[in-house]
């Protein structure tokens, strides 16, 4: 279990001793195994003050290595026993944490408890909101799955009975869950998300329904309402528990039905001045028709990556039918013609070193502006490309940059959108409970 380092109060963290400073935010030290420290700008704590960081530095290793003893505490910590021993105590009267077990390499007595995260303090619910489609997920406060469901929503569904369908399918699940009220819920969009309100800003070409639910969860809910673009929710998830969990700054693109790209710089989701970071759709491009437009990005990367100019690039392989596009199934046509070029060896070459040459010029133009390091491939597409593709795009972005960029595929496929708003509605759950007083 990695042991966090005592680090001397400066610019470089905080030690967690008796002495601690009031800081400003968390930041994540190379070797502290994930754990948040609190960055330093250099003002004398208060007793009161150490205390609220020493418990929520606690709560957070208990989280995400518990459940741990009080020794094993005091070994990631750095704190003294006594202060332990009083932390502990403290979290145990706020019901916060509780004994769960006994450790057997530990002799029997108060050094061998186990204590964990009480779970059941409150419940989370995520939701993946599609153009065609809905899907729920209601977890406890570490995460461990206690219902989901999901249900078609079609595109000749009104906005109010969509609204009501979505709703009432999240209302159910959490039912199912047990009586445990939400405490947070993570909403992932496509779409624009305004960076000032939070609210999902009205864009053309993208359900109404989409919108209006966000608002009647708010008004129907206890819980807090969070909302955020589905790609940037991607990311979260891969920088969190995926592909990028070594990457404080990278790109995701966003390989679906459309096109889209999270940016992700020092650990931190880059949003833009007005939440349109990473709409590369819209990105002109050589070879193809025209150029994208305030309100259509035909023209744009779009017209390269898209699903339907993926399936159509196929097509003139022989690798898909066109017909397979009908009915909304662009992209499990696009996923399917990449799977079948992979599958076939040199009969599949043609179409994918053609497929990596378009993902290419978009890496290209990411990496010219930001310099990331790394692009993953994400979405439905580029879950099926794999480390195939995200090879084939990494030799040919090398040969377009002059900037060494690593390309990998990421690793939980479509359920990263689902998996991104549960952690943002984690976050802002324990940011809640675990505060003083919380």
């Amino acid at each position: 279990m990695p042991v966090v380092p005592a680090l001397p109060c400066d610019d470089a963290g905080v030690n967690y001793q008796e002495t601690c400073l009031i800081n400003s935010h968390y930041v994540t030290p190379p070797g502290s195994g994930g754990a948040a420290i609190w960055k330093d700008p250099g003002m004398p704590a208060s007793p009161s003050t150490a205390r609220a960081i020493n418990d929520r530095l606690a709560l957070r290793l208990l989280q995400q290595d518990g459940p741990l003893t009080a020794t094993q505490l005091k070994t990631l910590t750095g704190l003294s026993r006594p202060t332990v021993a009083d932390l502990v105590e403290r979290l145990r009267g706020a019901g916060l944490i509780q004994v769960v077990g006994e450790s057997g390499a530990v002799r029997r007595g108060p050094n061998a408890r186990l204590y964990g995260i009480v779970a059941d303090r409150a419940h989370l619910a995520a939701l993946d909101v599609r153009l065609g489609s809905v899907g729920v997920v209601v977890t406890d406060l570490l995460g461990a799955t206690l219902a989901e469901g999901s249900l078609p929503i079609g595109g000749d569904t009104g906005t109010e009975p969509a609204v009501e369908r979505a709703a009432a399918l999240l209302e159910r699940t959490a039912r199912e869950a047990g009586s445990v009220p939400l405490h947070s819920v993570g909403v992932g969009a496509p779409g624009l998300i305004d960076p000032v309100t939070g609210e999902l800003r009205d864009s053309s070409g993208l359900p109404a329904w989409h919108r209006v639910l966000v608002r009647e969860l708010q008004r129907r809910l206890s819980a807090t309402v969070l909302v955020e673009n589905e790609t940037n929710l991607a990311a979260v998830a891969e920088h969190r528990e995926g592909a990028a969990h070594d990457c404080e700054t990278f790109v995701l693109l966003w390989l679906g039905q459309g096109i889209g790209a999270a940016v992700m710089l020092d650990g931190k989701l880059r949003q833009g001045a007005s939440g349109g970071a990473g709409e590369i759709g819209f990105l002109p491009v050589p070879g193809v028709s025209g150029l994208p437009s305030a309100v259509n990005c035909e023209g744009g990367f779009h017209s390269l990556a898209g699903s339907v100019a993926l399936c159509e690039l196929a097509a003139g392989h022989g690798l898909v039918d066109l017909g397979a596009m009908a009915g909304g199934r662009e992209e499990a046509a696009a996923v399917d013609a990449v799977r079948t070029a992979l599958e076939a060896g040199e009969t599949g070459e043609p179409f994918l070193k053609e497929l990596a040459d378009r993902l290419a010029l978009g890496a290209a133009a990411v990496a010219s502006v930001l310099d990331p390091g790394c692009v993953l491939l994400a979405g439905a597409v580029g879950h099926a490309g794999g480390t195939a593709l995200a090879a084939r795009v990494e030799e040919r972005l090398a040969a377009m940059s002059p900037l060494r960029t690593e390309v990998r595929a990421g690793s939980l496929g479509d359920g990263a959108v689902l998996r991104g708003a549960l952690i943002t509605a984690r976050d802002a759950a324990q940011d809640a409970l675990f505060a003083p007083g919380g």
